[in-house]
C-alpha cells in the first residue's frame, strides 16, 4: 500500500484526493494545508472549472498538518503529492526528496529549467522518483491520438497543429506574475508543449509571434522546426479578454495515411465538440470516433493510477517522467525568448 501525503488542498489537491479514493494500492494518510477549515474537512469553498464542487470531507484516519516540514517528518508517508502554487514546487519537491519521499508534482514542474534540474538532481541523490502531473495524455481525445500514432497503423507522424485558448482568468491571483504562476505559457500552453515533446521530441528551433501583457506572452503562435525532413509542428495559445468563450482546445495531427481531428469549446454555458474526434483515412473515409469518459475527472483517475503503478513497482512513466516535464518548461522558455527577440531561437 503506497501511503501518500498531499501538500496543498486547493481545487487540484481535492481532485487528487478524490482520485486516490478510487485507486487500489494507494491511500492518502496525511494532508498539509494552512487553511484551518480545510484541515477539519470543510472544503466547501473550493471551486474549479470542472469536476465536483467542494464539500464536507470525512478526514477520519488522515493526519493533518499546517507545516510542510512536520508532514515530511511523518515516517509512514512514502510519497508527497504536491498541488501547491507553481512557485513553491521546486523547493517543496527538493525538501520531500531529501526526506526520503517519492514526489508527484502538479504541472508545471517549476517556473524555470534550472529549478527542474535541481529537482531531478535531488531525486537522483535520494534514489527516489519524481513524476510530474501532465494529465493531458490521459484525456480521452489525446489518449486516442497517442495510441493511434504509437500503433503505427497509419504510418509516419508528419506533423500537427495544436490549439489552446481561454478567457482571461482575472479571478486567479498572481496569474500574470512571472515568479508566481508564469501566465498562460506555463499554466495553459504547458499542456501542449508537453504533448508536442511526447510526440515529436524537442525541436531544433522555435519561432513565436504574438502579443504580451505584463511582459508575459498573452496570445501567440509558435512554429517548431525539426529540420528540412522533420515534422511540421505549430501551436496557438493564450488568453482573450472576452469571457464568452471560456475555453477552447484541439488538434489536427498528420500521419502518412490519416489525419486526426478534434476541437472542443465552452461557449457561454454550453460545452460541446466543435469537431468530434475524427479520423480522415487515405481512402477518403471519415470516421467519427466514439470515446468513453466525458467526465474530465476520469483523466485524473487514470493519471493517479499511473503514478501508483510506477511508484509501487519502481518503474518509470513514459508520460509523467521528469525529463519530458523539464523539456516542456524549456520549450516554453524558448517560445518566450523568441517572442521577446522577434526572431527564431535555438532550442
Amino acid at each position: 500500500m503506497l501511503k501518500v501525503g498531499i501538500a496543498g488542498i486547493g481545487f487540484m489537491g481535492m481532485i487528487h484526493y478524490l482520485s486516490y479514493q478510487k485507486i487500489r494500492g494507494a491511500k492518502v494518510v496525511a494532508i498539509c494545508e494552512q487553511d484551518q477549515n480545510r484541515l477539519t474537512g470543510d472544503w466547501r469553498d473550493i471551486k474549479g472549472n470542472f469536476g465536483p464542487a467542494g464539500t464536507i470531507m470525512d478526514l477520519k484516519g488522515v493526519d493533518t498538518y499546517s507545516q510542510i516540514d512536520d508532514m515530511l517528518a511523518d515516517e509512514q508517508i512514502d510519497a508527497i503529492d504536491i498541488t501547491l502554487p507553481p512557485s513553491l514546487h521546486a523547493d517543496i519537491a527538493v525538501k520531500a526528496l531529501r526526506a526520503g519521499k517519492h514526489v508527484f508534482c502538479e504541472k508545471p514542474m517549476a517556473l524555470v529549467p534550472a529549478d527542474c534540474r535541481r529537482m531531478v538532481a535531488a531525486a537522483e541523490k535520494a534514489d527516489r522518483q519524481i513524476l510530474v502531473g501532465h494529465v493531458l495524455p490521459f484525456f480521452p481525445e489525446y489518449n486516442w491520438a497517442l495510441k493511434t500514432i504509437r500503433s503505427g497503423r497509419y504510418g509516419k507522424l508528419l506533423g500537427g497543429n495544436f490549439k489552446r485558448v481561454i478567457a482571461d482568468p482575472s479571478w486567479l491571483a498572481n496569474y500574470w506574475q512571472a515568479d508566481k504562476v508564469g501566465g498562460p505559457l506555463l499554466d495553459l500552453h504547458i499542456h501542449d508543449a508537453h504533448f508536442i515533446c511526447l510526440l515529436f521530441g524537442m525541436p531544433l528551433t522555435v519561432s513565436t509571434t504574438g502579443r504580451t501583457r505584463s511582459e508575459l506572452a498573452e496570445y501567440w503562435h509558435s512554429q517548431f522546426a525539426y529540420g528540412p525532413k522533420g515534422p511540421v509542428v505549430q501551436a496557438t495559445s493564450g488568453t482573450i479578454p472576452q469571457q464568452g468563450r471560456q475555453f477552447l482546445h484541439g488538434f489536427e495531427i498528420h500521419l502518412e495515411k490519416a489525419t486526426l481531428l478534434f476541437e472542443f469549446a465552452v461557449i457561454g454555458d454550453k460545452a460541446e465538440y466543435l469537431c468530434p474526434p475524427t479520423l480522415l483515412s487515405q481512402k477518403g473515409k471519415v470516421d467519427y470516433i466514439s470515446l468513453a469518459g466525458e467526465d474530465p475527472t476520469h483523466a485524473f483517475d487514470a493519471e493517479i493510477r499511473e503514478v501508483v503503478r510506477c511508484l509501487s513497482r519502481g518503474e518509470t512513466s513514459n508520460i509523467l517522467n521528469a525529463q519530458l516535464a523539464q523539456d516542456a518548461i524549456l520549450l516554453c522558455q524558448k517560445q518566450a525568448e523568441s517572442l521577446s527577440k522577434g526572431r527564431a531561437v535555438k532550442v
